[in-house]
This record gives C-alpha cells, sequence and structure tokens, in this order.
C-alpha cells in the first residue's frame, strides 16, 4: 500500500499544474491533501470535481473523494482521495466506528472542525488521520491557537489508539529538530520553530508516535516546505514541516518513508510512506 500525503496550498492551483499527471504517475493507493482551499459551494458547482469541471478536467478520475472544507471560503480545508478502481486496496469504513465507507471529518470540537483540519479513515488495521495543523503566524498571533489544536489532536488520536494503530499524516507546522531546517539559528523563535512548538513535538513522539521519515533516515537532510521568496526553493533553503507518523507497535509496517522533493505545484512538496 502506497499512501501520499501533500499541502497542495489551494486544489485548484495545483490542478493546473499538473496533478493528473502526478496521480497517474505516483499511483497511490490513497492521497491525503491539506489547505485545499475551496468551499462546499465552489464544488456543489461543479467548479471542482473527479469527474471533470472547468478546473479540474477529471483530475481525480479513478478516486473517490472525501473533502472536508472550512467554512470561511478559499481558507484551509482537507481532501482524501482513494482509489476506487477493482480490487479496492482498503474497505474504509465511514466513522469511527460506524460501519461504511467515507471519511469523518473533525475531532468534536467546533473552534477547529469550522476550519476542516481533520478527517479520519478506518482502514481494517489502522486508523488513517489526515491533518492540517494551523500556523503561529509570524508574529506568532495563532500560538496560543495552534497549542489548543494541538492537544485536543492528540487526545483525539490517543483515544482512537486504544481500538487499533493511528497513522497521522499532514502538514504539522512545525521544524523539529534543527537537521529539518536549513538555517536552523536564523529561524529561532519564528513560528513553525519556536521551543514551545518543538517541545511539544518532542513530546508527541516520546508519547508512543515514530516520525517514520526520520526514523528510516536518521542522517537526511530533506526538507518539504520552501518559502516563495527570496528564490529559496532554488536554493534549497527549507524546513521539514511535514510528517508520517504511526503508532509506535505499527511501525514494524512500514517498508518506505520518503520525500518527493523534485515535485512542484506548490510550497509543499508530497511524503510518501510504503508499507
Amino acid at each position: 500500500m502506497k499512501i501520499i500525503s501533500w499541502n497542495v496550498n489551494g486544489i485548484r492551483a495545483v490542478a493546473k499544474k499538473g496533478l493528473k499527471n502526478f496521480l497517474k504517475k505516483e499511483n497511490p493507493d490513497i492521497l491525503c491533501l491539506q489547505e485545499t482551499k475551496i468551499s462546499d459551494a465552489a464544488r456543489a458547482q461543479h467548479e471542482f470535481s473527479a469527474k471533470g469541471g472547468s478546473a479540474s478536467g477529471g483530475d481525480f478520475a479513478g478516486y473517490e473523494e472525501y473533502w472536508n472544507s472550512a467554512e470561511r471560503p478559499g481558507y484551509s480545508g482537507t481532501a482524501v482521495l482513494i482509489k476506487s478502481s477493482p480490487p479496492a486496496p482498503l474497505l474504509i469504513r465511514r466513522g469511527v466506528p460506524k460501519a461504511g465507507r467515507g471519511a469523518i471529518n473533525g475531532i468534536g470540537a467546533k473552534e477547529f472542525d469550522d476550519e476542516g483540519r481533520v478527517q479520519t479513515m478506518d482502514a481494517g488495521k489502522f486508523y488513517l488521520v489526515n491533518a492540517y495543523f494551523p500556523n503561529a503566524n509570524h508574529e506568532l498571533s495563532r500560538l496560543d491557537y495552534k497549542f489548543k489544536f494541538n492537544d485536543a489532536l492528540f487526545k483525539y488520536l490517543k483515544k482512537l489508539e486504544k481500538k487499533k494503530p493511528v497513522v497521522i499524516c499532514g502538514d504539522f507546522n512545525v521544524a523539529h529538530e534543527e537537521i529539518d531546517i536549513a538555517r536552523p539559528k536564523d529561524n529561532e523563535g519564528n513560528a513553525g520553530f519556536t521551543p514551545e512548538e518543538r517541545a511539544w513535538m518532542t513530546k508527541f513522539l516520546n508519547s508512543g508516535f515514530i516520525d517514520t521519515f526520520r526514523e528510516k533516515n536518521p542522517k537526511k537532510v530533506q526538507y518539504s516546505w520552501w518559502s516563495y521568496r527570496f528564490n529559496a526553493r532554488v536554493r534549497n533553503i527549507g524546513w521539514r514541516i511535514d510528517y508520517f507518523c504511526v503508532s509506535k507497535k505499527f511501525f514494524k509496517n512500514i517498508k518506505k518513508a520518503y520525500i518527493l522533493d523534485k515535485v512542484k505545484g506548490s510550497d509543499h512538496c508530497p511524503i510518501v510512506i510504503e508499507m
């Protein structure tokens, strides 16, 4: 099984930059997207869908779509695409633990769920959680909000973990260690590299989750996000802020964890696990 996570920074923009070809080349069983930036109303008007439409041209053909849009138009949002061609790679149960097919949106907290940040799928032997963590902002104006979200999500994940292992992927909006950021000294205290955010990530991993990329690639320097400013991507002045983390007892199932840093279309690049 191959699962890809990608913060696309606007689904309509990435659709115009080769999403259809990307799906065809990589052929994931599941694709988890963050920061889709499209409203339910826009999709209802067929502005974007797997079946075609003016924007997509059928970019998601062959996949079942599950969307979690923010109430605020053009902001945040997540989506999950599951390969629909038979034989289906997964029996995805709708809800936790209701039977059916699909994804459950949110974690049961309106202040976070209104921003469309979390989706959960029951994949039989594990739960798959697609998450877009808040950005603390340059003035750290949303740092308190981010910690409230982080703690609420952590409790939710631990509740799931009592039933079966968890695989969580997405944009965590934090570079954990100095190896995960090109210029650590210059960014000390900046959003995404504050001591508090890094300490939370340490606590999260110490609680029984494994950072799959770092565990599989202990010394590898590779990034998943680059600023649009100062030609940062060409110069590879980046941050690794996108993760696949798994319950410790499930890590033995992970064969590969890697970053597709040559794929463009967003300020983030896709990350992958194979199990």
